[in-house]
């Protein structure tokens, strides 16, 4: 083991002597890794963040639920204008699904509404996003309050004024006071606060509106105003199925309960949509996974190029320490000991890019950070995957150098040196 710590003591020795007497050359051969290193970990860096902060826009929302009204997410054979006609989804329908449903754990009713404005007194914000809807939406949606909490099944039963508010709205509206039990004006109503949101923050992507700036009042309040038929609304059922069954299944119970309610005769087509939020995340899924390929695609030519180099480097080094290497094996040292030597070497060159490389990659997200509304994260794994590559880089390339001074005849190599 002795013999071991020694040996990659000095190869670290002679890297650094490489480092120091052929700074040029070596700056040139290690470039290629440390270009390559930081590709791959730059591109996965990136994707990593981009996906963390795509999973956690979507996030809010649970990727099972499943979502039943007239249109379709996703391409689809119907022709716009027949969807135009299907009919929306009603109150009565959702109140069947909930009732008749076994594997589901909640089933919420919401209108998909236009922006709005809000006011408070003298105060008055405009584009508003507005989800009317009922109590089980905040089984559905992960919402995280800063005060208050969510209307009761009572209030959103009984249609009762309530609201629920998103941080920007409380902070422009009450500028610092607590809006709980206090009246806003929507539609020309008065609605009371009884929650306010936490702060969500800007978002990628989002099924739906961001929370910061969105008024949720309950459903029926907003139906007794303006009935089940105004154009202004789109209603929609959410589904939130049990963990015990599967897509299938659920889309046949589904599509079952709702053919019938509606009378759709044998051989008739379906006038509505069932739409799994899970095809939507898949498909994100789908795209940073070839992101990724991408990205391994390019760091491979640079890590190549790298490969090439460390091996040219290690096989000038053969070349100027011939002498040496004679020497040593006619002092005893084994083919062994001189193999792993130039090995050793070779990958703590490598390794030696590769640190750079990610340095790189950390400084420059550490900038953008900072520069910008998005957070850069460069994990451990991508560390502890760069430093593997770069190990492995220099070990594929040290390999034939290696190979070729262990096998140096100690007395033609001393001659040769001399």
């Amino acid at each position: 083991m002795i013999v071991y710590v020694r040996l990659l003591k000095e190869s670290f020795s002679f890297a650094i002597n490489a480092l120091r007497n052929n700074k040029l050359r070596t700056l040139l051969s290690l470039l290629g890794v440390t270009i390559g290193i930081f590709s791959i970990i730059a591109v996965l860096a990136a994707v990593d963040s981009l996906d963390r902060k795509i999973k956690k826009d979507i996030g809010s929302l649970d990727n099972s639920s499943v979502f039943v009204f007239k249109y379709c997410f996703g391409p689809t054979d119907v022709p716009d204008w027949k969807m135009e006609q299907f009919p929306d989804v009603s109150y009565d329908e959702y109140k069947m699904l909930k009732n008749e449903l076994t594997d589901v754990q909640t089933v919420c009713f919401q209108f998909y509404a236009g922006r709005e404005n809000v006011k408070f007194e003298s105060k008055t914000i405009s584009s508003i996003a507005v989800i009317p809807c009922t109590y089980e939406f905040s089984d559905i949606e992960k919402l995280d309050f800063k005060e208050g909490r969510f209307f009761s099944e009572q209030e959103s039963n009984t249609g009762a004024n309530a609201v629920v508010i998103g941080y920007e709205i409380a902070k422009s509206l009450f500028d610092g006071l607590s809006p709980i039990g206090k009246d806003v004006r929507l539609y020309g109503q008065r609605f009371k606060v009884v929650g306010v949101l936490k702060k969500v923050g800007d978002r990628m992507i989002s099924f739906g509106s961001n929370p910061d700036t969105t008024i949720y009042p309950t459903v029926n309040r907003i139906r007794s105003l303006f009935g089940d038929n105004a154009e202004k609304f789109t209603p929609i059922i959410i589904i939130k199925p049990a963990k015990t069954i599967d897509d299938e299944t659920l889309k046949a119970q589904i599509t079952q309960k709702l053919r019938n309610y509606r009378g759709i005769k044998t051989g008739q087509d379906d006038n509505f949509f069932i739409n799994f939020l899970k095809g939507a995340t898949e498909m994100i899924d789908q795209t940073i996974g070839f992101m990724n390929m991408i990205g391994w695609i390019i760091a491979g030519f640079s890590l190549l190029v790298g490969g090439f180099g460390i091996a040219n480097i290690m096989f000038v080094s053969v070349k100027e320490r011939t002498n040496l290497i004679g020497i040593q094996k006619s002092l005893g040292a084994k083919n062994k000991f001189i193999l792993l030597q130039f090995l050793f070497e070779a990958i703590i060159l490598s390794v030696f890019g590769g640190i750079i490389g990610i340095f790189l990659v950390w400084l420059i997200a550490l900038l953008l950070t900072n520069a910008l509304d998005f957070e850069f994260v460069l994990s451990f794994w991508n560390i502890t995957l760069g430093a593997g590559l770069a190990a492995f880089i220099g070990l594929i390339s040290g390999i034939l150098p290696a190979i070729s001074a262990a096998r140096l005849d100690p007395v033609e190599a001393i001659r040769s040196g001399m």
